[in-house]
């Protein structure tokens, strides 16, 4: 037994509030180590009287009682490459509970708590374990419910549709009539959005996930000059509440990007920095090494990444803060707007988020919040900040497999039980999942223009846990390396669609809404890994159904042998046990009674 890499916290995600009644338990030990885990539990407050069999091992004569513990197995949740997972789901009749755990390897047990470890399980005082010392109701991890059903579709307004050619910017370009950069503006605006509600809801989606729509001089609006204007490009207010309102009549949500890290360095605060130094009222607003500011060679202040033209801003500042906030709530508010997904969040201050998250949530309480944070974001899932990240993790794990096979089955299952078991089950079921972005290549392009490679990316993104995000023109084969490539015009002669792909995603789209067992009603587990054959079977399971989503990566057609009689859900097929996967490709599977 390799005690050492037995790990528990009495922290998240080993141990939290699923619910205001169910408490979630982890624990991590060697791969392949452990046989069987046991948790060993009990209220803290709660006592048995004297056992005699309890009298050998660690009993003072002078007790006359013994803490009453009980005792759940706790389930396999999967491996990584050096670890298994362990999991149990309890719940505590008052709402509090004391822990162990005992762990078996062989003909060997040993008892494993908060002071250490133990060949027996002491039952003196409950002070030795671990502990949830109260569920209060209101430190439960509270992400909107809604999110759950969620499938989004991220536009970049200057790329998806021109509605309304009288609000295009002087220079704009005709609609896709050369390669994006930089510095173009093909003129996509609300009016766009509003005439292409039919696709989008004939595609299926949920929510719409807007870049920018605020005053700034880029084409992608991430260089802010005022929060509370929206970029007379993309249309006026008028227009922009008609397109919320038709949005939310044909039951789609809408998610805003506010970049709160940096401004545009023509933002008027900062020109007023750059006019009167550190005489203007706004020289605190911004992190200034040195007046009087200069921008080249090399700029004086703080920047996002070295760009000179956006200088950071200091959100601790008393004003910086309250003007964010302001800006945070008036579009919930104002335009009920249902969320915000927040650029280089990683960069701004936790204090200034949990007063963000307050403000926004007085003004919606199921207003969705997500980062964009790229690396373990723990720090900011914890229910006072964030609801979710883009879960980039996940990404690079989707396309290392599917896109580039680059990776093994193993490695890929790997990395998937990693970033499950990363977070807490409550922040899994609303996670922000992709497979690219505009900061990203297009997946179709790192799968090297394959369709099925393609197709087999989004049957893993529609099938896993989580709240799932296409970026615009995905569906339709839209190609692009890194920014600008990336942000292509969106394709709208179905001539020139891929309408085979768009059916596809189509169909996953309309198959995940009908079978919540396939979003986030049930288990996620690996199952019959092949790494020779490229092969994997998962199995999601719910109180009433399984299924079996069964994935061939490999370059052969194979067969998988089931144990239990399937239908396929795509192609409405019955499979008694034997299950033939052309190379490339998967299957949705839904067991059904022999």
């Amino acid at each position: 037994m390799n005690k050492a890499a037995v790990f528990h916290r009495a922290l998240s995600p080993y141990v939290y509030k699923y619910d205001e009644e169910t408490v979630h338990i982890r624990l991590m030990s060697a791969k392949g180590d452990l046989d069987r885990v046991e948790l060993v539990h009990g209220d803290p407050y709660e006592w048995d009287a004297e056992r005699e069999e309890d009298r050998d091992w660690n009993f003072d004569p002078d007790k006359e009682k013994f803490w009453k513990t009980a005792t759940t197995p706790m389930t396999y949740s999967g491996s990584d490459a050096t670890h298994d997972y362990w999991f149990v789901a309890i719940r505590p009749a008052k709402k509090r509970v004391r822990y162990g755990f005992r762990v078996y390897a062989g003909d060997t047990s040993a008892v494993y708590t908060e002071r250490g470890w133990y060949d027996e399980v002491p039952l003196d005082h409950p002070g030795y374990y671990f502990a949830v010392p109260y569920m209060n109701a209101v430190d439960v991890f509270d992400a909107p419910a809604w999110v759950k059903d969620t499938v989004w579709y991220q536009i970049f307004p200057d790329r998806f549709a021109n509605g309304d050619p009288t609000n295009d910017r002087a220079g704009t370009i005709a609609w896709g009539a050369e390669a994006p950069a930089f510095d173009n503006h093909f003129g996509g605006d609300f009016q766009g959005v509003i005439d292409r509600i039919d696709y989008l809801k004939a595609l299926g989606i949920t929510g719409i996930y807007f870049c920018p729509i605020f005053v700034a001089p880029s084409n992608h609006k991430y260089d802010t000059l005022d929060y509370l204007q929206l970029d007379p490009s993309f249309g006026t207010e008028e227009t922009f509440r008609e397109m919320v309102q038709l949005l939310h009549d044909n039951g789609i949500r809408i998610l805003l990007d506010a970049v709160f890290n940096h401004v545009s360095v023509e933002h008027p605060a900062f020109q007023d920095v750059m006019t009167n130094g550190r005489e203007s009222k706004y020289a605190n607003w911004f992190m200034i090494d040195e007046f009087p500011v200069q921008t080249t060679p090399a700029p004086n202040y703080e920047v996002f990444a070295f760009e000179a033209n956006m200088p950071k801003l200091n959100t601790a500042h008393p004003d910086v803060k309250d003007y964010l906030l302001k800006v945070g709530r008036y579009w919930v508010e104002e335009f009920q707007v249902d969320g915000w997904r927040l650029d280089v969040a990683s960069e701004v201050d936790h204090a200034f988020w949990r007063e963000f998250r307050t403000e926004v949530r007085a003004a919606n309480p199921e207003a969705y919040i997500v980062g964009e944070c790229w690396t373990d974001s723990q720090e900011w899932l914890l229910g006072d900040q964030f609801d979710a990240v883009m879960n980039y993790g996940l990404t690079e794990a989707f396309l290392t497999f599917f896109a580039t096979n680059e990776s093994t089955a193993s490695a890929f299952s790997h990395a998937i039980v990693r970033n499950l078991n990363s977070n807490s089950m409550n922040v899994n079921e609303v996670m922000f999942n992709l497979v690219d972005s505009h900061d990203t290549p297009r997946a179709l392009t790192r799968a090297n223009g394959d369709r099925e490679r393609m197709k087999l990316l989004m049957l893993s993104l529609l099938t896993f846990t989580g709240s799932p995000v296409i970026y615009y023109g995905d569906e339709i084969g839209l190609t692009g390396g890194q920014d600008p490539d990336n942000r292509k015009c969106m394709v709208w002669d179905s001539a020139e669609q891929d309408t085979e792909l768009l059916d596809y995603i189509k169909q996953l789209i309309a198959l995940r809404k009908q079978h919540t067992g396939l979003a986030n009603a049930s288990s996620y587990q690996f199952e019959q890994v092949n790494d020779e054959t490229g092969s994997f079977v998962i199995r999601r399971e719910t109180n009433e159904t399984t299924y079996l989503i069964v994935f061939n990566n490999g370059p052969e057609d194979i067969q998988i042998d089931l144990a239990e009689p399937t239908i396929d859900l795509l192609e409405k097929r019955h499979y008694p046990q034997t299950v033939d996967v052309p190379a490339v490709s998967g299957k949705i599977l839904q067991v059904i009674g022999v």
